[in-house]
């Protein structure tokens, strides 16, 4: 059985009900498998929760990636990147649904660690950071450090976009936030 199956299922069980209602008994039934074929791949709720935003938050940033790789710079890319990933993770069905139905659930990778999805945008961010380093398009500081600190900004737009959006046009923010990271990041 392919994870793609049970984690489509759990997908639909979670826009349907949300995080904190979805079970392995109704993904187990949605994916038409026994429940000791799902428990054999994923033992909790929780187990499957995280690959399944693995999954969908990692292929949203890979479109993303691939979307601005005929950019002429670094830097372009990485502003690019950012600001697309933002629109797509903050628009994303199965993000809304979370922070809509279960905002809650997202506390401890904003206070107590990083997660998948957040590892894998870093690494985007890492990357491009050094070619920007390399084509002398992004000012020089440790990749890393940089990395982490581009990530707390974006991040926050995804988490804040309803609420910071109540008022004003998304696209003017998403405007501002390119320019945030086009003034930070200029040698």
């Amino acid at each position: 059985m392919a994870d793609d199956v049970l984690l489509d299922a759990a997908r639909d069980c979670v826009l349907a009900t949300g995080v904190r209602r979805t079970t392995l008994t109704d993904v187990a039934r949605r994916a038409e498998v026994s429940r000791m074929t799902l428990y054999r791949r994923f033992p909790d709720v929780r187990s499957l929760l995280a690959a399944l935003m693995t999954r969908e938050f990692g292929q949203a940033l890979a479109r993303t990636q691939d979307s601005v790789a005929d950019r002429p710079s670094a830097r372009d890319r990485l502003v690019s990147g950012a600001v697309a990933g933002v629109r797509a993770i903050a628009n994303d069905p199965l993000m809304r649904t979370v922070l809509d139905r279960d905002g809650e659930l997202v506390l401890p990778y904003v206070v107590s660690r990083l997660g998948s999805t957040q590892q894998i945008a870093e690494r985007f961010l890492r990357a491009q950071l050094e070619a920007g380093h390399a084509d002398g398009t992004v000012r020089r500081a440790d990749p890393l450090v940089q990395a982490r600190a581009l990530l707390l900004v974006v991040q926050s737009f995804v988490l804040s976009h309803v609420p910071a959006t109540a008022d004003l046009d998304p696209e003017d923010l998403l405007a501002e936030l390119a320019h945030l990271l086009e003034t930070t990041l200029r040698p």
